[in-house]
């Protein structure tokens, strides 16, 4: 069922804030127990896209780790001062399809806790690593729905190794489910020669044409559904410290980087972009949020 939205051709920003040693393809590499001991590189990076969605007229969703908020209170505040919206990727980087649902609902209960209390915001929305909820992993909708989540931005409607739900539909929808009902925000796509080609950003962003990115935007637009994009921090960041990875993680990852911020200046100033909460018309404090869900109760 598709949903309708209220952002009138804008399309949404979205921002997956981890630390470049956090990204699921150095998971072999780098062990949790050891996060602490790299070097943070992230406020220079949000630094960079704070300016520049300011510049550009632009709101965003910051999907955070837990992880992330508890050591970096100061970033959570200042993205929430700037006027974007702050929502969960989870606490600890873990593959939903890894996880058992009470594994899964600590986690998502925690990121959801520690966010609204140091940025001072409801958090309406979720992102899974990895965008690892796959099928025969709906069981996690019901416990976003149970733990007060009120969208979802896992699903990417294509058929890729690791991760993929090729047969969502490739706009915002509802998902039906025995608990509730939860609004998806699947990532950008386009159709060329009967296949869908991903177009939503991050490495895509850096590794394809332009143009098949500004097709998917234009497409969206064309019929007034919006496009969702999304980069990390690290993708920013060229001077980050390179880590002894395998060779396609090496390329993937590093490769592309000094192209980034340009490609963003060209996407911001071709397309209009807002947050997910704005589009979904979301209350966006935690008193109005809790007016809200006292209505509806």
């Amino acid at each position: 069922m598709s949903l309708p939205v209220h952002c009138d051709t804008e399309h949404i920003f979205t921002v997956d804030v981890e630390e470049y040693f956090q990204v699921g393809a150095f998971d072999g590499v780098v062990s949790r127990k050891n996060w602490d001991s790299y070097p943070s590189r992230l406020e220079h990076s949000i630094g960079i896209l704070l300016e520049l969605l300011a510049r550009h007229e632009a709101s965003a969703t910051f999907f955070t780790l837990g992880w992330i908020a508890e050591r970096h209170p100061f970033l959570m505040r200042r993205i929430a001062d700037a006027g974007h919206e702050i929502a969960s990727h989870g606490f600890w980087h873990r593959r939903v399809n890894t996880l058992t649902p009470d594994e899964f609902r600590e986690d998502v209960r925690a990121s959801k806790a520690t966010l609204e209390d140091l940025s001072g915001a409801p958090v309406w929305g979720f992102r899974a690593p990895n965008f690892s909820i796959t099928p025969g992993t709906e069981w996690a909708f019901d416990i976003l729905i149970e733990e007060g989540y009120r969208y979802d931005s896992s699903l990417f409607p294509i058929r890729r190794p690791g991760y993929g739900y090729p047969k969502a539909p490739p706009v915002p929808h509802l998902i039906h489910r025995p608990v509730g009902v939860l609004t998806e925000l699947p990532l950008a796509t386009t159709q060329w020669r009967g296949l869908r080609l991903p177009a939503a950003g991050g490495a895509y962003l850096r590794h394809l044409p332009f143009r098949l990115i500004r097709r998917a935007f234009r497409e969206h637009g064309e019929h007034g559904v919006p496009a969702l994009f999304y980069i990390h921090p690290w993708e920013l960041d060229p001077e980050q410290p390179r880590l002894s990875v395998p060779w396609h993680a090496r390329m993937r990852h590093y490769s592309g980087l000094r192209k980034t911020l340009p490609l963003l200046e060209r996407l911001l100033s071709e397309f209009r972009f807002c947050s997910a909460a704005k589009c979904l018309k979301l209350p966006t404090s935690l008193a109005t949020s809790s007016r809200a869900v006292s209505a509806v109760e």
